[in-house]
């Protein structure tokens, strides 16, 4: 259990104000994988600092909210966002933002991938992925993949997957791993691609199966699953779903480089280890330059999948 986050106040000039204090932007709702992240980070920087940190959350607009609040935030290099991709690799080929994801940023630091999967019912008749791209190119468009909603990571990595291997799959949309989940369990779909993270316990209960991850490396929970680079002899095919740390463009170099060396030793740490792959996650410790080209590859890798697929918000 985490023990509580305080807040320090200092009284300067006889007013409360805020003192070195460190705000962790996070773009979802309490008790998620992100936030739980989140939340073990700030309670390490806690311990290892002179900062009070402080976790808020700010769900919605696919995270959009949370990034816009940090690139308009004081750039002081206190406050910054748990970033992923949604907001800042995909968003930006899909609409219009308050922030420029490219300009509005610098990057920290990088923590953990939750590689996206391709799943199936336990029951089902494809026992490889070969099984399954077999029966795809012999009846195009008879599959459907679930995912966790239209544009999401999740989505896209089905797509990218459709477009790698020339198969023609319908998209059946849901709205978060849980509902699609449910569905794959009930038959109504036969496929689903979403998060290590999200399919891991339901692999654990033996109720459902990976054909493939797509990791450079197989996963510590999933170890006997080929990696779609295994299978297909491409190396890149991966789609994690990063998380990393971004401050507002302008922050002092030497908080960032500070805050980045802090980030990285808790990342390196055993106990985050066991942490991370409890919560399906692959420990990816980097610097600021490591965060900043995954989300360049990122942000090329989903504008190309976006424009070939003719993929646009609904």
């Amino acid at each position: 259990m985490l023990r509580p986050i305080a807040l320090a106040v200092a009284l300067v000039g006889g007013t409360a104000a805020q003192a070195d204090t460190l705000r962790i932007v996070v773009p979802f709702s309490a008790g998620g994988a992100q936030d739980t992240i989140a939340r073990w980070y700030a309670q390490h920087l806690n311990e290892r600092t002179d900062w009070s940190v402080i976790v808020e959350n700010r769900p919605g607009a696919g995270g959009s909210l949370a990034a816009d609040e940090v690139a308009k935030a004081d750039a002081d290099g206190m406050t910054i966002l748990q970033a992923s991709g949604g907001a800042i690799t995909i968003a930006p080929h899909l609409r219009e933002l308050p922030y420029d994801p490219m300009a509005d940023f610098m990057p920290v630091a990088r923590v953990t991938d939750t590689p996206m999967t391709l799943g199936v019912r336990a029951d089902s008749e494809f026992q490889t992925l070969e099984d399954m791209l077999e029966h795809a190119r012999a009846n195009p468009g008879d599959l459907a993949f679930a995912s966790t909603g239209h544009t999401s990571v999740s989505h896209l990595t089905g797509e990218l997957f459709a477009l790698a291997t020339g198969v023609e799959m319908l998209h059946v949309p849901y709205q978060g791993a849980a509902n699609a989940l449910n569905d794959l369990l009930g038959g109504v779909v036969p496929l689903i691609v979403t998060s290590a993270a999200s399919i891991d316990q339901m692999v654990e209960a033996g109720n459902a199966r990976v054909l493939t991850v797509f990791s450079p490396v197989a996963l510590p929970n999933l170890a006997d699953v080929p990696t779609l680079s295994e299978v297909l002899g491409r190396d890149d095919l991966n789609s994690p779903v990063w998380a990393g740390y971004l401050a507002p463009a302008g922050s002092p170099e030497d908080v960032i480089a500070k805050l980045s060396a802090e980030i990285v030793a808790i990342c390196e740490l055993p106990e985050t280890l066991e942490r991370m792959t409890n919560l399906g996650a692959s420990v990816i410790c980097g610097d600021a330059a490591a965060l900043g080209e995954t989300i360049a590859v990122d942000h090329a890798r989903w504008g190309e999948v976006i424009g070939t697929a003719g993929i646009e918000v609904q």
